[in-house]
């Protein structure tokens, strides 16, 4: 007896292996799929300003990383005792404006540098809601704690998105021609909306990317939303905040992603890194012992093959 609805995903008309590079922006769950990819040494760059949420905070970073436009110093607000950006998460801020900047510059080069070269580009909404600050007019990726009455709330339409990604995707295949797009609406919870007002902003999301994927070629859409809500329909599958998904709802949608997408030389390759990686991990009661070091030279030189087959797989500790 079936005991859950599973998610049909059409396989799509490409694969992926260890001599493709990724880029992947967006919402907490790209940082997720990013991890796992890291963790099984995919050549990987994931959120070069940070965790975004809403379609049109991706779109800036696209746009910044096609045009390789850094953060100049007029960019920066002065905030709580640290130099931060609209357009950047927390994790960039800092006290010194030079330091703030060179933080932010160096992963916009980096970023800007994979996009060209990425084969798959994975953007994960999370809500059609912005902010717009009122004093500069700009939509924010990241409130910074400001207070609300400093900013403009407002939920994009399905129209405003798909005109946006559609001038972004002619950008981007002039930069990249060979890139696929592959669209995913977050699983999280939006709670702060309500309930329903989740459910709203979640189906702008998904009327958009579908209205995409039918007018652009090689661009895909992943349903982690759908897996979530159908095939783990129960709280057991979430944090403890009830909003986000847990680490073990996590490690079955990146089963179902790796299975739609990897070809089969890489899941196969992917088998030999996990146990690598798992030996490297280990943590013996004698590090300095001949048997232990013999034990990780062998693991390295496996290591140290895999990447002579396979440039691009990631040999970093």
């Amino acid at each position: 007896m079936m005991w859950q609805t599973v998610v049909d995903i059409e396989k799509p008309d490409f694969s992926v292996d260890y001599h493709s590079q990724w880029m992947l922006i967006g919402s907490c769950f790209a940082e997720n799929m990013g991890m796992k990819l890291m963790e099984n040494r995919f050549a990987v760059d994931c959120n070069p300003c940070g965790i975004v949420y809403n379609p049109e905070s991706v779109a800036q970073v696209l746009e910044r990383l096609m045009d390789e436009r850094v953060v100049t110093p007029d960019e920066l607000i002065w905030h709580e005792g640290k130099w931060m950006s609209w357009g950047h998460h927390g994790r960039f801020s800092a006290s010194e404006r030079e330091v703030c900047l060179e933080k932010m510059n160096a992963r916009i080069y980096r970023g800007a540098e994979q996009l060209r070269r990425a084969d798959v580009l994975l953007i994960t909404f999370g809500t059609s809601w912005v902010y717009r600050h009122l004093q500069s007019g700009c939509v924010v990726a990241n409130c910074h704690r400001f207070p609300e009455r400093d900013f403009e709330r407002f939920c994009l339409s399905v129209p405003e998105i798909v005109g946006l990604y559609e001038r972004l995707l002619e950008q981007l295949e002039r930069i990249n021609p060979g890139v696929r797009v592959l669209f995913t609406v977050s699983p999280i919870r939006h709670w702060k909306d309500g309930a329903h007002g989740n459910q709203l902003s979640k189906s702008v999301l998904l009327l958009a990317i579908d209205e995409l994927v039918k007018r652009r070629k090689r661009v895909y859409y992943f349903p982690s939303y759908e897996i979530v809500l159908d095939e783990l329909r129960d709280y057991r599958f979430y944090a403890e905040d009830m909003l986000h998904v847990s680490g073990q709802a996590v490690d079955y949608i990146w089963t179902r992603f790796r299975d739609t997408f990897l070809s089969a030389d890489a899941l196969q390759v992917m088998r030999q890194v996990e146990k690598i990686n798992k030996g490297l991990n280990h943590r013996p009661s004698d590090p300095e012992s001949e048997t232990y070091i013999a034990f990780r030279r062998k693991l390295e030189g496996e290591l140290e093959q895999l990447g002579n087959k396979y440039p691009l797989l990631n040999r970093e500790r």
